[in-house]
């Protein structure tokens, strides 16, 4: 019996797939090969996905970003930084440089860890985890994708082919909180995204709830403000009330634990903090 299934390009890894469903898939490994290493899964099978050329795609359509499952963090921080800032300032912050020329998109999307980097930005933005299987294809909006702590809607004969989201049409921003600035697990995150055509506000918490969720009483107070003193079009500074009062909506926003990471009290003050900074980092670039 192979244990290790090598399809050469997506039509036969679909196809292995609904043969298979219990083998698991292997991108960048970063996630599975350390449930591996510590005795958590013993897969009696294992897809190799790195020969897949389909996955490895990174492309315009229109309005709109289509990121392949492949595409290595590395890649998103050096292709990104125009295009999906909030996306790529995340990245920048996942592992070591081994890791992100390892890591993939689609993993950091298919593990669904509320901790995930990439997720916050990407709820934040708006996207669609492209899904695939021998039969058919399917958009899932991305919040809707993830259903809890690691686990998503991926029927077991799908794989995930592509992210898609919106080209940034405003400034960005991702940041978070941990014990160090590198190689660490997130206490709590924040991604905030302004889109100065379409007067939206997106704003996601990562690391506090059992999936990344949206602030969506901040987005709604932000937008309020944004619309009531015209500030799309003015461009003029907000007020500090308003900034501080953004920032305790996400803060009430997250649904935190207590764990050996954080406090729930103080991951709730974190992301308050973080969601007033990036509204500030946000604004100065708007305004310039």
């Amino acid at each position: 019996m192979d244990t290790t299934l090598q399809p050469r390009d997506l039509a036969e890894a679909l196809d292995l797939r609904a043969a298979h469903p219990e083998a698991l898939p292997l991108a960048g490994g970063t996630d599975l090969m350390v449930e591996i290493n510590f005795d958590r899964r013993r897969p009696e099978r294992i897809m190799d996905l790195t020969r897949l050329e389909e996955l490895a795609t990174l492309e315009r359509d229109g309005d709109d970003l289509v990121i392949g499952a492949g595409v290595t963090h590395t890649r998103l921080v050096d292709s990104l930084g125009a295009l999906a800032p909030g996306l790529a300032i995340a990245a920048r912050t996942v592992g070591s440089p081994q890791i992100r020329n390892r890591g993939t998109i689609g993993g950091n999307v298919a593990t669904a860890s509320p901790a995930g980097d990439a997720l916050p930005p990407l709820v934040a933005a708006g996207a669609h985890v492209e899904l695939a299987s021998a039969t058919g294809a399917r958009s899932v909006p991305i919040g809707a994708f993830m259903t809890g702590p690691k686990r998503t809607t991926l029927a077991p004969d799908e794989l995930i082919t592509a992210v898609r989201l919106p080209a940034a049409r405003g400034p960005q921003q991702f940041a978070k909180v941990g014990p160090r600035n590198a190689m660490v697990i997130a206490v709590c995150s924040f991604a905030l995204t302004l889109d100065a055509e379409a007067r939206t506000v997106g704003a996601a918490i990562g690391s506090a709830a059992p999936t990344v969720v949206r602030a969506t009483a901040a987005e709604e107070f932000l937008t309020g403000v944004l619309d009531e003193g015209d500030l799309w079009e003015r461009r003029t500074p907000i007020g500090d009330a308003a900034a501080a009062r953004f920032g305790e909506l996400v803060g009430a926003a997250a649904q935190p634990i207590d764990d050996v990471r954080g406090s729930a009290a103080y991951r709730r003050h974190a992301l308050a903090v973080l969601g007033r900074r990036t509204l500030g980092w946000c604004w100065e670039e708007l305004a310039a």
